[in-house]
């Protein structure tokens, strides 16, 4: 099994949680991105039935980096509702990930109208 993408499912289960309400479409959205990485269903339900503790994130490439981030972001539209639980927890996936956490109002305020390669290029320069 691919590591980064258990880790990365890992953090997304634990962040769909966050508000303790795993929307449907959150897990649709966990379920979309294991399909498109060929992770295996049963094991995103393993890992939805018992979360794995969230470890150092600091081995990842730059792009990892982001990706981990935005599908963060991503995530807590799925269900169109933000709570303030979950805006702490990606504040902290951004901290172990190297970012600054001022990162996640920059995602929150541009997402829906800045391009995802303008948004990676900025996170990128700017705050890590």
């Amino acid at each position: 099994m691919d590591i980064i993408t258990e880790k990365q499912l890992n953090i997304l289960i634990q962040l769909a949680e966050a508000d303790k309400h795993f929307a449907q479409a959150e897990r649709e959205m966990i379920l979309r991105i294991a399909k498109d990485r060929n992770f295996p269903e049963d094991a995103v339900n393993r890992l939805i039935r018992t979360p794995q503790p969230i470890d150092s994130l600091g081995a990842l490439s730059n792009d990892q980096k982001f990706e981990y981030l935005i599908s963060c972001v991503e995530l807590i539209y799925a269900d169109h509702k933000i709570f303030e639980s979950e805006l702490i927890f990606v504040k902290s996936i951004a901290i172990k990930l190297g970012f600054k956490k001022s990162v996640v109002e920059y995602l929150f305020e541009n997402l829906s109208k800045t391009s995802k390669t303008e948004l990676k290029s900025t996170v990128l320069a700017e705050y890590l």
